[in-house]
């Protein structure tokens, strides 16, 4: 239980800086730090309930490797649009700022999930 709370803790951190590295790089992303912690929630679970079912539809319908691949991406997009629709934290506008924030929201977002265990909690939770 404690292991799973601690991942839940650093997939919300690491999409938190993914989301705010996004907002520093474009200008046509906002975040409204009032509300950024319910965008974030919306984003987190809008992405892990979307993952596995781009998975099933693309296995389905016997998508190539390809597709398969860019089932994050796809995930991440889908996550910022729902995010951007039902939450007053996100706002993203313009074609470009919609490609870029994907792609820098999903790669920041994976080095951070994957970085932060390794920044001393791993230690920590293996002493407990």
């Amino acid at each position: 239980m404690v292991r799973l709370l601690v991942r839940t803790g650093i997939v919300l951190l690491g999409n938190a800086v993914g989301l705010i590295v996004a907002s520093l790089v474009f200008s046509g992303f906002d975040i409204d730090l009032t509300s950024f912690i319910f965008a974030l929630i919306i984003f987190t679970l809008a992405f892990a309930i979307l993952t596995p079912f781009i998975v099933s539809v693309l296995r389905r319908n016997d998508a190539s490797s390809a597709a398969m691949g860019g089932v994050a991406l796809i995930s991440t997009f889908v996550a910022l649009l729902i995010t951007d629709i039902f939450s007053d934290g996100l706002s993203i506008s313009g074609l470009g700022t919609w490609v870029g924030a994907t792609v820098v929201v999903w790669l920041v977002s994976m080095v951070a999930i994957w970085i932060l265990p390794f920044l001393g909690l791993k230690k920590y939770l293996e002493s407990k």
